[in-house]
């Protein structure tokens, strides 16, 4: 998904094993990914999809930039019931969550695994029972 700020921006959704940078969208106040070749358009990550940074994740802090510590992370987004506040973040191995706004430009990281696809529902016939036909529906 891409966070609310973005709805002016071009986005499309990741793809396995693609390559990502930390952007600054033009004409926003957010940050967010966005495919080295093309920083114009923002991805838009599922909630459990799980990078890899290619050196340790970096946070802006407020005197100087701060390392996380780790080079993987899983996106999810926070703070759903507010919907004036940034909700893209990254969940951290200890635990720790950062905002993706809050992530230092330049970064590059890799799609590891995108979360599965929600399975679809459909209605399987059940193995004990009949199989219907006409003259069970009738009557």
């Amino acid at each position: 998904m891409c966070d609310y700020s973005l709805h002016c921006v071009a986005s499309r959704p990741a793809r396995a094993a693609e390559t990502l940078v930390v952007t600054n969208f033009s004409g926003t106040s957010t940050r967010g990914f966005a495919s080295p070749a093309d920083r114009n358009v923002a991805v838009c990550l599922r909630p459990g999809t799980e990078v890899a940074f290619e050196a340790e994740a970096r946070r802006e802090g407020v005197f100087f930039r701060r390392k996380m510590g780790d080079r993987v992370a899983r996106f999810r987004q926070v703070n759903m019931g507010n919907p004036t506040v940034h909700h893209d973040a990254l969940e951290f191995p200890d635990g720790s969550i950062v905002k993706v706004n809050d992530l230092v430009v330049g970064q590059r990281a890799r799609i590891v695994q995108l979360p599965a696809e929600p399975k679809a529902e459909t209605a399987a016939p059940k193995k004990d029972a009949a199989p219907e036909t006409a003259d069970t529906l009738i009557g």
